[in-house]
């Protein structure tokens, strides 16, 4: 067990440290200086040579990439991801301040793909071969073709220019999140359609299903206590795999609704040339799908305990 633990922390850990090495690395690389963008931003003029001289040498901008990689990184393990060239205040707290935001909306996204996908596949694979399949799996084509940002416009064109039912933009009430959740599950749940489709075909076609069937229990039974557990085992790990796809979409998404949250601080931070602020939501991103794909993959093992077992060197 301590183990296992160990080796899921070592993990976990080397992916960090890449994530963030690439991270500055490419924003180490980026073209322009943001000193000079900055202080220009901040004054509404184009700054004095000595002015951008001093902000580099204060913010350690003239040091070699690695020196600069190293002190970022120690402060970071530390819970400390530097201060905002633009708004002088920690990156931990910006960052936090917006990270809900983006959960909610994430969780959100989540759960409408989720409560449309499986109803949806299950019934697809139930009525297989028939005009329900079919259309089912048109829509779940659309879904996943369908780019975000179109998606998100169309329903802020129809559902709140037209019949005025929610907010454009903004947080704060379900709401103003109802649309964001839409767009941003609609590609969640057309993937998750297609596998709950998929894995039911494979699972309503084994031995014990049709043991089930042939000692008289409803159909009703075999589809949703007998075929669906077993089914559902590699939709938790699509599902939790999509989560972190999900955040990353997030960006589009709340550019698109006005939203605040992770994906907007990270926007504006690029515009500015904030470095701090797009290493630190790069950082806390990518820490967020790891712990999720480590939270999947216990949910995985608590669905079908024989995954464990033969991980331990045991026949399943």
């Amino acid at each position: 067990m301590l183990r296992a633990l160990a080796a899921r922390l070592g993990s976990l850990s080397a992916v960090m440290v890449g994530v963030s090495m690439i991270t500055y690395g490419f924003v180490f690389l980026t073209p322009g200086d943001p000193a000079y963008t900055i202080l220009r931003e901040q004054r509404q003029s184009p700054p004095s040579a000595s002015e951008v001289a001093t902000f580099r040498a204060e913010h350690g901008l003239d040091d070699p990439f690695l020196v600069q990689y190293i002190s970022w990184l120690t402060d970071a393990i530390q819970g400390d991801l530097g201060t905002s060239y633009y708004h002088s205040e920690p990156v931990t707290s910006l960052v936090l301040a917006q990270l809900p935001n983006t959960l909610e909306l994430a969780l959100a996204a989540t759960a409408v793909s989720v409560v449309v996908a499986v109803p949806m596949g299950v019934i697809s694979a139930v009525h297989h071969g028939s005009w329900i399949d079919r259309t089912s799996q048109i829509a779940a084509l659309i879904g996943v073709s369908m780019p975000n940002f179109w998606l998100g416009y169309l329903l802020l064109l129809v559902c709140s220019l037209w019949l005025g039912l929610t907010p454009v933009g903004g947080a704060g009430t379900l709401s103003h999140l109802i649309l964001p959740a839409i767009t941003l599950g609609t590609g969640m749940a057309a993937i998750v359609t297609r596998l709950v489709r998929m894995s039911m075909l494979e699972v309503l076609d084994a031995e014990y299903v049709d043991t089930a069937r042939s000692k008289g229990v409803r159909e009703r039974l075999v589809v949703y206590k007998h075929a669906l557990r077993n089914a559902l085992v590699p939709v938790v790990t699509i599902v939790g795999l999509q989560f972190g796809t999900v955040i990353n979409g997030a960006v589009i998404v709340e550019a698109v609704f006005q939203r605040p949250g992770l994906g907007t601080l990270l926007v504006d931070a690029v515009f500015a040339r904030d470095y701090p602020i797009v290493q630190g939501v790069v950082l806390v991103t990518a820490a967020v799908f790891v712990v999720t794909n480590q939270l999947v993959d216990i949910a995985y093992v608590a669905l079908d305990p024989r995954i464990e077992r033969g991980r331990g060197g045991e026949r399943p």
